[in-house]
């Protein structure tokens, strides 16, 4: 490797040293964000923003083939919106920011900037919804919203961020919950399949549950420092915004009934989870599925056979694209070969081709897996099915070495004394039993830093006692430190 290829390399902290510092330097390296003027705000840079735009597109396909439909509603939601669900209110009121003035007036009522539409939704349901005929409504959002965090970090907490949100109304409560199940389910095989990263399937527990919601529901991943970050969320709401907002409908008997609504998002955290599952020290390492760019042609070879390598890259560089495949080149004469290679590892572009002179000759080229770093000479007739092939086998290769290392480093205990030497010594998720009680549940955080993430559907191991006071264990949770 040349010298200044090994500097560019050294640009980038090693996770070992610094997963912190990693992440950052990633992140800006690969250009994917900058920061704002405004604390906890970013700006997304076009390869950020567009590995959200194929996130959009693809769970924006699933949401409308289960029948949902996209609506926008209004940023600012008044401040008596929030009185009237209480749970709610309390939950988001530490990071609301509030609008006091416009126009040069003190408002009569504040306003908040949007931290959730749950309250603003409901509003407008109980105007729309007035019979069985109207139900159900499946809607969906897809906008920004606020919450004035105390302690940021890109992609992954910041004070703005961009979400989805959907928010539907039932008749009853087994329609409701069936709702919640399947948008449940879109999550998990969205982000196994798309950003192929594993998670763990579960319900929340009662302290960790959203703000207003009966049941809170969660698909949790575990990131390559061990932290969980929580990757999508499904509620069942019950009929507490419904009475909040009296949003009633005349049933089949003609007798008045309250709605049963559900609420569910993700957010641009998935972006900050898909660095840190599978980025390494080398960079950035993106899903071909989500990335802006899934190949990168670069010519090489001496000045005087460039232009007619340079032409005939341009062809193949037609013939992907043509096939559907996003593909970049790079035909600068003024940067080395190798410093190209560097730089696209570090993007994360997950295959590279290299054509020169002498493959022109027998009618060849070189693709790369920037997972696993196998080389393979291809037929130039057979390059569109050669690289969509490469570009399957990278995304089953990021999926199966993400799984390996949750499976890893997810450790069972059956003490609190247990999962604390295990926290100290060890990153990861822990299993461990738990009775039930708040308090016991409490004493795991203030002893180990580690949270609830979430009661597994499929635990592997039923725990018989809770790891805090012994007693019978009501439930097998996982715990880890989170984002």
């Amino acid at each position: 490797m040349a010298k200044e290829d090994k500097q560019f390399v050294t640009e980038i902290t090693s996770q070992s040293e610094d997963f912190s510092r990693w992440y950052i330097d990633v992140i800006k390296k690969a250009d994917l964000m900058d920061y704002s003027p405004v604390r906890g705000c970013i700006v997304f840079k076009p390869d950020g923003y567009e590995i959200w735009e194929h996130i959009q597109q693809d769970l924006d396909r699933r949401f409308k083939e289960t029948g949902h439909r996209n609506a926008y509603f209004p940023l600012f939601i008044p401040e008596s919106f929030f009185q009237k669900e209480k749970d709610h209110v309390e939950g988001f009121n530490p990071e609301l920011p509030w609008v006091t003035e416009a126009a040069g007036e003190k408002l009569e009522e504040r306003l908040a900037i949007r931290p959730t539409s749950e309250t603003m939704i409901g509003h407008m349901y109980e105007r729309w919804i007035q019979s069985y005929r109207d139900l159900p409504v499946l809607i969906n959002q897809w906008a920004n919203v606020v919450r004035w965090e105390k302690r940021t970090l890109p992609f992954l907490r910041t004070s703005e961020f961009l979400w989805q949100e959907g928010h539907t109304a039932h008749e009853n409560e087994a329609e409701a919950r069936e709702e919640t199940m399947k948008i449940l389910d879109i999550y998990r095989d969205f982000v196994e399949n798309f950003l192929a990263i594993p998670v763990i399937v579960g319900q929340k527990t009662p302290s960790e549950k959203f703000a207003g919601a009966l049941d809170t529901f969660s698909i949790e991943a575990m990131m390559k420092d061990g932290r969980a970050v929580q990757a999508g969320t499904s509620h069942y709401l019950g009929t507490n915004f419904a009475k909040a907002f009296d949003i009633k409908y005349l049933n089949r008997e003609n007798v008045q009934e309250f709605v049963h609504t559900t609420s569910w998002g993700v957010s641009t955290r998935l972006i900050g989870a898909l660095i840190m599952v599978h980025g390494d020290d080398r960079g950035l390492a993106l899903p071909p599925k989500v990335a802006p760019k899934q190949v990168m042609i670069i010519p090489i070879g001496p000045p005087k056979t460039r232009d007619e390598v340079v032409g005939r890259a341009d062809e193949l560089f037609a013939q992907l694209k043509k096939a559907g495949i996003r593909v970049g080149i790079d035909d600068r004469a003024d940067v080395r070969p190798g410093w190209k290679f560097n730089e696209y590892e570090m993007r994360g572009i997950p295959v590279r081709l290299e054509i020169g002179p002498r493959d022109m000759e027998n009618g060849v080229c070189v693709l790369v897996s920037r997972i696993s770093g196998e080389k393979k000479v291809v037929q130039q007739d057979q390059l569109v099915e050669e690289v969509t092939a490469m570009l399957d086998q990278v995304q089953q290769e990021m999926y199966d070495r993400a799984l390996a290392f949750r499976e890893s480093h997810f450790y069972s205990v059956d003490t609190l004394d247990e999962m604390k030497a295990n926290i100290e010594e060890q990153r990861g998720f822990t299993l461990a039993g738990w009775c039930g009680s708040e308090a016991c549940e409490d004493a795991v955080k203030q002893e180990t830093g580690a949270t609830s993430r979430n009661i597994p559907f499929d635990p592997q191991v039923e725990k018989e006692l809770c790891l805090v006071c012994g007693q019978k264990a009501n439930h097998t949770v996982v715990f880890a430190r989170a984002y």
